[in-house]
């Protein structure tokens, strides 16, 4: 790792990837993940990525997107990533990205809160296959150093302006690393809660950090629970049975097997129905049943739940298999405009670390990843254009300073650092009380 680089990218999900892959390849690029390169959430989406069939589907595609998020939704946003989306789709698979087909044209599949199938899906692993391929062209780009176990532990910013940030290596090692820009992608917040879908490194660093330094937020307490989630006693991430499934045609049951909901509506109000069920019951789960699916060999199209359930004792193509809602994705996030750049100069956001404003107070099934995408793309192509981007003499003279020097430029407070432990719970508890205000 050198002290200086064009772009930092904290993260190597889809969005960091996306973002690596738009920037220039003389452009020297650092991409960070804080446990393994593939842990990241983008790996573990199930369902699918929307898109745009054809013209005819746009009124739909944006009605359906914004009656999820309650209208509270960005308009310029979600237009921005519809009419972006085949695009973006033709660029996956020129990476390598393989959808599913049917009759050699693409497939569709639908999902809650959709008036159309308009899904693309590689069986139920999407997530991991486009950010697997991705992550792999990331790899060959000689240009870009990917370091894993490598965490973010601050940034270094005056006068509302981002040289770099500050991380914490393998070894337990500190280093200040300059940047002419800095891209936040580091997930959501699952990591603070104690029953979520997400990894559990993913703490929502950049949310601590932008109440630290003053960066502006927005609606911090839009919290998505995702309704189906495979009930477990052990105290691990939950295992998210796909919004898919219900698209294809599962019930859910109540404890004396009766339909309770319409197992299609928006996840947020399917919750509510079946937090309201399991009140009633005295339950702590329903049942979601894949038994009424037809024409489709559920061990084909779900292969990796299919196993999962398995491994939990429960055969899907048999027996019905308990659920709860669990935490699994941030609709808030650092306020970002439509080029995802931050209120802080040179400091950007995209993927569930930001806030765009397309998901409103609800998000629509598998619009996440096409988000990321769209808006990753967004924030490369502006760091490209950005003339203030080229001032390579921002911050020459302190690439030589030491640790100790740069706090006292950055107003860095290293104490803090020396129990790195304390340090990360006092900003989850933060994140916590933001979240809860």
């Amino acid at each position: 790792m050198k002290k200086q680089y064009d772009v930092i990218i904290v993260g190597c999900g889809v969005a960091g990837c996306f973002t690596a892959l738009h920037l220039p390849e003389d452009k020297e690029i650092l991409m960070i993940a804080k446990s393994e390169l593939e842990e990241s959430d983008s790996f573990l989406a199930q369902g699918g990525i929307c898109v745009l069939k054809d013209e005819q589907d746009y009124d739909s595609f944006y009605e359906d997107t914004m009656r999820a998020g309650h209208y509270e939704n960005k308009p310029e946003s979600v237009d921005i990533m519809i009419r972006s989306s085949r695009e973006v789709i033709n660029e996956l698979i020129a990476f390598g990205v393989d959808f599913n087909k049917k009759d050699g044209e693409l497939a569709y599949t639908k999902e809650g809160a959709h008036s159309t199938h308009r899904i693309l899906y590689h069986d139920d692993v999407t997530g991991r296959e486009i950010t697997s391929k991705l992550l792999a062209r990331v790899k060959e780009r000689n240009n870009i150093t990917l370091m894993a176990h490598t965490t973010m532990i601050d940034i270094m910013c005056r006068d509302n302006c981002c040289d770099g940030i500050i991380v914490q290596t393998e070894n337990g090692e500190l280093h200040p690393v300059f940047a002419q820009n800095v891209m936040w992608a580091c997930g959501g917040i699952g990591g603070v809660y104690e029953n979520s879908t997400n990894f559990p490194q993913l703490t929502g660093d950049a949310l601590a950090l932008s109440l630290r330094h003053k960066i502006e937020l927005e609606h911090v307490d839009y919290v998505q629970i995702h309704p189906t989630t495979l009930f477990s006693r052990k105290k691990e991430r939950r295992f998210l049975i796909s919004e898919s499934v219900r698209g294809e045609g599962a019930h859910l049951y109540d404890k004396n097997g009766n339909r309770f909901v319409n197992e299609l509506l928006p996840r947020d109000v399917v919750t509510k129905e079946i937090h309201k069920q399991m009140e009633k019951d005295g339950t702590e789960h329903v049942w979601l049943s894949f038994l009424p699916i037809e024409d489709i060999d559920v061990t084909v199209r779900f292969p990796n739940i299919y196993r999962k359930c398995l491994e939990e004792g429960y055969d899907i193509t048999k027996e019905w298999i308990p659920v709860v809602p669990a935490q699994h994705y941030f609709m808030g996030g650092v306020q970002v405009d439509s080029n995802s750049h931050t209120s802080m100069e040179h400091l950007y956001a995209a993927g569930e670390t930001s806030c765009n404003g397309v998901h409103g107070k609800n998000r629509l099934a598998s619009n996440s990843l096409l988000e990321s995408l769209v808006f990753a793309k967004k924030a490369a192509l502006h760091m490209v254009n950005d003339e203030t981007s080229k001032n390579a003499d921002r911050f020459a003279e302190n690439l030589d300073m030491s640790l100790q020097e740069l706090a006292l430029v950055y107003e860095l407070t290293l104490d803090e650092y020396k129990s790195l432990e304390s340090y990360h719970n006092k900003n989850k508890e933060m994140i916590r009380k933001e979240i809860y205000k």
